[in-house]
């Protein structure tokens, strides 16, 4: 267990929580240890924790406990609560324009993008392009967010910005700060937290030894390509260490839930900032292919720059935690969440992918939604 994992204070005025119920916990563990022994994937790291303490937190397959995962998705959660912070601390507003803040932003038609628009994915550009090695350097980033271009109008479509989004959001971080994202991320959340493994654009040299490489499941042959828009673009080590701020980040399973824990119990955020944060922007389907985390059965509630169970449980969240239940699954296997109504935290990391990025098959869909609800339900 981390030495940290009573650095998240007392419980406050809290009432003292049961344990985990042990026969739960050994349910959803097995199930989760079977997907490595027998299953696809190469490891898998899963923690719990509950009124600001690890409670579980164990690895399996071909990697150690210090072992940290590539995020994908699960970071967002991360992004949102440093902006849920500058938030509380009245250093941003989620109604001011975008091109306010960054005036390289506005040709195009984008002067009218807001700040909240960006943080739901309804800002009209998904798909707008920052690829490696543009993405090193900061003028060609300031440059690429002028050409971007509009799919379609602000505010109207719901649509996943699967890489945009979050490089606007470090850079108002800077502007607002006067720190990049990834110092700004060490220094003022993950350092005074002591979560020592959450880190953005790990050097090359430093990622054999600390980060679980990513491995494919599903290789056949020469002839498969990787979905340039799926977790594969990632696999590059120069394309990791470039730090694109809502996939790249790396962590242990462990320190992502005990992050969640801060959230609630590490007095860092102003009082009423995570419930604005996580407070329910809309619950709508959303737009696009469902490889890039569009359709799907139910629909998907968002807050700023999380998902919320809400009324659907959408996104691959559990159904069996509380409406209130936020966090992000990853692609493929991997999943983030807290529930504020029962206290408990949980995450599953995985250095297992397939080359589409997402594993929409009928096993790999029971696989994620067998494991969070199965995590949700230990507080039942």
């Amino acid at each position: 267990m981390p030495d940290h994992v009573d650095e998240l204070g007392e419980l406050d005025e809290l009432e003292e929580l049961d344990e985990l119920d042990p026969q739960r916990l050994d349910t959803l563990l097995s199930r989760i240890r079977r997907e490595v022994e027998h299953g696809p994937l190469p490891s898998a790291q899963v923690a719990v924790a509950r009124g600001g303490r690890l409670l579980a937190f164990e690895t399996y397959g071909d990697a150690g406990p210090g072992t940290r995962y590539v995020l994908q998705s699960v970071g967002r959660s991360i992004v949102a609560g440093v902006v849920w912070k500058l938030i509380g601390e009245g250093l941003l507003d989620i109604g001011e324009q975008v091109a306010a803040i960054i005036p390289e932003f506005a040709p195009n038609g984008k002067e009218t993008v807001t700040v909240e628009q960006v943080l739901t994915h309804t800002a009209g550009f998904p798909f707008a392009p920052l690829g490696y090695p543009k993405m090193l350097d900061r003028e060609q980033r300031l440059a690429a967010f002028g050409r971007w271009r509009l799919d379609h109008p602000p505010g109207s479509r719901f649509q996943y910005h699967l890489t945009s989004a979050a490089w606007l959001i470090a850079e108002i971080v800077e502007r607002r700060t006067g720190l990049p994202f990834a110092d700004y991320l060490h220094q003022q959340v993950a350092g005074p937290l002591g979560l020592s493994s959450i880190e953005l654009g790990v050097p090359v040299d430093r990622q054999p030894d600390t980060v679980a490489p990513m491995l494919a499941v599903d290789r056949t042959g020469e002839e498969q390509e990787p979905d340039p828009w799926g977790p594969w673009y990632l696999s590059d080590p120069r394309v990791l260490a470039a730090g694109e701020p809502s996939h790249a980040l790396v962590a242990t399973a462990a320190d992502v839930a005990l992050y969640f824990q801060a959230l609630e119990h590490s007095g860092l955020w102003k009082p009423g900032a995570v419930a604005e944060g996580t407070r329910i922007r809309f619950t709508e389907h959303p737009y696009g292919e469902q490889i890039y985390g569009g359709g799907g059965n139910r629909r998907t509630s968002m807050g700023l720059f999380v998902t919320v169970a809400g009324p659907d449980a959408g996104s691959d969240l559990p159904s069996t935690g509380s409406p209130a239940l936020f966090g992000s699954a990853g692609a493929a296997y991997q999943l983030g969440f807290m529930d504020p109504e029962s206290g408990l935290s949980f995450a599953c990391l995985s250095n297992g992918y397939p080359l589409a990025g997402y594993d929409r098959s009928p096993r790999g869909t029971a696989l994620l939604a067998d494991i969070a609800d199965l995590a949700a339900g230990l507080a039942r």
